[in-house]
């Protein structure tokens, strides 16, 4: 049985519904603070529950003591919040996962694929990002990440934790069927928002830094579908009970788009005009985070199936079943 930590959020959610598409057990546990409880399907075994409580913790391991691998999505990923909270960053990203990896230690619980981020790289110094690329992140967000990659590191040396690292870029896009899709209260993503103003749900979008080093001044980022992301975690869950090492993959199609570019691709693909508003840089933003997942693709055998014309279509169909009131 595979448990799916945060299983009701965004990634988590999208994860759980591929597991069980390939006939894997599977148990979610979230404390739904930012998760959707209609997100999971109603007949899948759900604990709510919190890792900040280690009694939470050691009630869920014993009641399902078949689990043995855990996919670790619970953490805080707002980057400008994290500047100006990070002490709740701290405590939920790393503290939090403290207790998550002792709690799998006493219940004999050891793969664990985590869900790291390309922001524990900071400002490129080349592109693509390799795995090889120095780790000098530039906010507490990615600073609270990469400290999660040390702390699994060192249990897995002295406890023989077997973990996966999954650096991924930015997510996007919905599933397939249209079932569930990306739902952030409040949303700070790019592609809903601009779809947000494609729906007239608002009138028009902000577009963070127009004077970066990028051929129209705006931020330039890697889009990855959630459903590719699903079948990284799948994968490397498969993995870790095979070969038993640790690995650190980045995940990316390797293609940048600028916050101009998706909107014009939004306009694309809806037929609707976009309002925006070019405004400030916002805090601990690079301007160029493009990825390589060679090692990926090697180590794993994944490759990225969705671009971003798909990726968008898919996040199109299902904004307009959520929140326009379509099927």
């Amino acid at each position: 049985m595979i448990a799916v930590v945060g299983g009701a959020g965004y990634i988590g959610s999208h994860t759980v519904k591929y597991l069980i598409e390939q006939d894997e057990q599977v148990v979610v546990f979230d404390n739904l603070s930012t998760g959707h409880r209609e997100c999971v399907p109603v007949e899948l075994p759900f604990v709510k529950g919190d890792l900040a409580s280690i009694e939470n913790l050691h009630n869920f391991f014993a009641q399902y003591p078949n689990i043995h691998t855990v996919i670790h999505f619970a953490a805080y990923a707002y980057v400008g919040e994290s500047v100006v909270e990070p002490a709740k960053y701290y405590r939920n990203n790393l503290i939090n996962t403290v207790n998550l990896l002792d709690a799998m230690l006493a219940h004999n619980v050891k793969n664990i694929v985590f869900s790291s981020t390309c922001a524990t790289y900071g400002n490129p110094i080349s592109l693509p990002i390799t795995e090889e690329h120095p780790q000098k992140p530039i906010n507490p967000y990615g600073r609270t990440k990469l400290m999660m990659e040390q702390l699994m590191e060192d249990y897995s040396a002295a406890y023989g934790f077997n973990y996966a690292a999954l650096r991924y870029f930015n997510a996007a896009g919905a599933s397939e069927d249209s079932s569930i899709g990306e739902w952030h209260e409040p949303e700070s993503h790019l592609i809903p928002l601009v779809l947000d103003v494609a729906l007239e749900k608002s009138n028009s979008i902000n577009v963070f830094g127009s004077d970066f080093d990028t051929p129209d001044g705006t931020c330039v980022r890697d889009y990855i579908h959630v459903t590719d992301l699903a079948d990284a975690h799948y994968k490397a869950a498969q993995y870790l009970m095979k070969e038993r090492k640790n690995i650190k993959l980045n995940l990316a199609n390797g293609e940048g788009y600028s916050n101009l570019e998706i909107i014009q691709m939004v306009e694309e693909v809806t037929g609707k005009q976009v309002t925006y508003q070019l405004t400030d840089r916002r805090p601990g933003d690079p301007g160029h985070l493009i990825g390589c997942a060679d090692k990926a693709m090697e180590v794993i055998q994944w490759k990225p199936k969705y671009e971003l014309k798909q990726i968008i279509e898919s996040a199109w169909k299902w904004h307009q079943k959520k929140f326009g009131g379509t099927v």
